[in-house]
This record gives C-alpha cells, structure tokens and sequence, in this order.
C-alpha cells in the first residue's frame, strides 16, 4: 500500500515542538533603532547586528535612493553578464583599502561568499579543518566542498596541532577555515596561532569578519586588524549585512585569489549581482565609519558598561567569555531560555532565545549597539535582577 511521501514532514514538525526547537518569526515595525516597534510593543533591541547605528541612518536612505534612480531596483543578472556596474567596484575598491588588501570580490550576501570561496579553493583531494563553532555557511561551504572536513574543538589550538600532524601529509591542500568572532558566543578565535600553523604545515586560512568588521580594530578593519596581522597571508570573508547597515558579503586577499574566486566560485558566477541599492548602502556605511570613529568608541563605552553593571548586579549570571559586543549567558535547556526571553520580552527587553540545533547549549544572546544609551542598558540589568531563573 502506498504512504504519503511527505507525511514525515508533519511527524517532524512535531518533534520541534516537543523539543522547544520551533521557530517563528516576529515582525518589527519603523526603522532600526535601539528600541523598536515590536508586533506593537515598544521595546530596547538588544537582538540587533546593527552594531554601529548605520541601518537607519538618513545618509544611507539617501543614497539608497539615488541609487535606484540611477541604476533601478534590480541589476537584473549575474555580475559577468548584465550585472555589473560602477557602484560594485567602488564598493569593492573600498573594502579593500579599509582591510589593506590587493583586491576585494563581492557576493551577494555573506552566505554565499562562504559557499562560493570555500567550494572553489578546495575538492575531493583536499582537507578542512574547521572550528567546532563555525557558522552555518562556513559548514556547508566544506561539505559542498567534497573536501574532507575535520572539525577541530572550538579554538583549541593543541588538537589543530595534532590533526596537522595527522593528516596533512595526505592531502593535496589544507583550509583551515573559522569564524573571527563566534557570533553566538562572542568570543575571539586565536588568529595569531592559527597563522603560525597554517604557515608551518603549509596551510590556506580563512577566517569570517562578519561580526569584526566594522567593530574589531583601530579603524574597524576587524579581527586581522585587532591582532596586527594585517598584510598577512589570510582570506577575509565578511558581510555588509552587520556593522554596515546593507546586505552583501565580500572576499578579500590578493589579486591572483580575487581574479580566481570571479572565475570559479560558482554562488558569484551563477548569482544576480548585489542590488544598486545594497551596494550604494555598504558604501555609505564604509564612508562613515571611517568619518566617525567615535560610533566604535561609543560601541565600545556601552560594551563595558553593560559587562561592568553585570559584574556588580548579578556576578553569578553564567556570562560566556566574551571579548565582542555579543554577551551570552546560558540557560539549562531550551525551555528555560524561551521562558527567559519571554520575561524580558515582557518587560521591554527584546532579546530572544538561542537554542539548539544553531548552539549546543540553550542561551540568552545579547547584542550591543552604537545607540544603545546608558539608560537602555540599565534598564535591562534592572529587568535582569527580577527575572526568576528558575521558571
């Protein structure tokens, strides 16, 4: 007797109740901001990547809109046919000048960069060794790689040694691929190590800026810049979608691996180009982060601010190491964490739940901005003394 071919779906839906795993959306009204109009509820934002004000800024509205006046709304295909325009390599020209590379090629979004690069610099012959945390795209990059994946456990260093030892001989090439700053922990990886390795065993390494540029580094160029390994053998992927108010992604490095990644890396190939008005954005946001140093003075003043009330209202918070304007604090499972978002929730804070299968470990994940204000900060520190932590 024949079954439904797709009644599995349902049975797995079920299964993501049960576990507390499903996921919603929820519909935020206006202009990204500190606080928001959250399904009609004023609330202080702290679930926001906008870690530099810039998304709802009225210079980057405004060139946004010239540029679609321009351009149009769409660049109506991929960048090697009707795609391109001048806008794509201004930004790119920019990118590379604020990370002091030779060249810079960008994606359509920073999920893509990853796929893309990661495909097309390694295969069936070659290996990945892979930080345990890194993100989704940098995960499925290596799969759809062919490459053999080694995960290695999260930034230690000494096992990374070991399975070098291992395995390198083996293989054709070596990527070692991770996340700059882990964004649902927020913590740093150990990049200075890992260039000595990937030096000494004759290693590629790449390494996500998404959540370091524009945040990390004495003008922002990100965790390269952060631990002085700017000009350094090392292939930066990173996004505008963050710390640059757009959306888009990029590769930045030399220009032999920026002329080859336009020639091989297929999610750039077979991609509509970034838009007119996702480009012009990105390139408004580079102009004024380096114009107002002081908005990543500021991210940085309402970052130890908030570590600092955290420390003296609430010391036994099981704070995540932390050396990014992410802070995590973790919960038993995912029912307690949806619980906890839930208070905050209804107490103006908007800062959801983190539960498996994106983190190993159910968390509340918050996120620091610019224009948070002191008081913003406060308040969720004050809420944070009343929660009951145990349901």
């Amino acid at each position: 007797m024949l079954t439904n071919p797709y009644a599995w779906i349902e049975e797995s839906l079920a299964t993501i109740h049960r576990a507390d795993w499903y996921r919603s959306v929820q519909t935020i009204h206006g202009l990204p901001s500190a606080t928001v109009l959250l399904e009609g509820q004023e609330v202080i934002n702290f679930a926001s990547n906008d870690y530099l004000g810039l998304a709802g800024d009225q210079r980057l509205i405004v060139a946004v809109a010239a540029a679609v006046q321009e351009y149009g709304t769409g660049s109506t295909g991929s960048r090697l046919l009707s795609g391109h325009r001048e806008l794509h390599r201004d930004l790119e020209v920019a990118i590379a000048s604020l990370k002091q590379t030779e060249d810079v090629v960008v994606f359509s979004s920073g999920y893509l960069a990853n796929l893309g690069a990661i495909a097309a610099l390694v295969g069936k012959r070659d290996l990945i060794l892979s930080d345990q945390y890194n993100h989704s795209s940098l995960k499925n990059g290596a799969i759809l790689s062919g490459a053999t994946v080694i995960e290695y456990p999260h930034c230690d260093v000494a096992t990374l040694l070991t399975r070098l030892h291992q395995q390198r001989q083996d293989y054709r090439r070596c990527l070692i691929v991770t996340d700059s700053v882990f964004s649902m922990d927020g913590d740093l990886c150990p990049l200075p190590a890992l260039l000595e390795l990937a030096e000494e065993f004759s290693c590629m390494l790449l390494i996500d800026e998404a959540h370091a540029t524009g945040v990390l580094g004495t003008t922002g160029a990100g965790c390269v810049e952060h631990f002085g390994c700017t000009g350094r053998q090392i292939i930066q992927i990173g996004t505008l979608s963050k710390a640059l108010g757009s959306l888009g992604g990029y590769v930045a490095g030399s220009t032999a691996l920026i002329d080859f990644l336009r020639n091989r890396a297929p999610t750039w190939i077979y991609t509509t180009a970034l838009s007119p008005a996702d480009t012009a954005a990105a390139l408004a946001a580079i102009n004024i982060m380096q114009q107002e140093p002081q908005r990543r003075v500021q991210l940085w003043r309402n970052v130890n601010y908030l570590k600092q009330l955290l420390q003296q209202h609430l010391p036994n918070l099981k704070l995540l190491p932390s050396e990014s304007p992410i802070l995590c604090f973790q919960l038993p499972n995912a029912t307690d964490a949806l619980k906890v978002g839930h208070q905050l929730r209804c107490a103006g804070i908007f800062a959801p739940a983190i539960r498996p299968p994106t983190v190993t470990t159910s968390r509340i994940r918050l996120s620091v901005i610019a224009t948070h204000q002191e008081g913003h900060l406060e308040k969720l520190v004050e809420v944070l003394c009343v929660i009951n932590f145990d349901g």
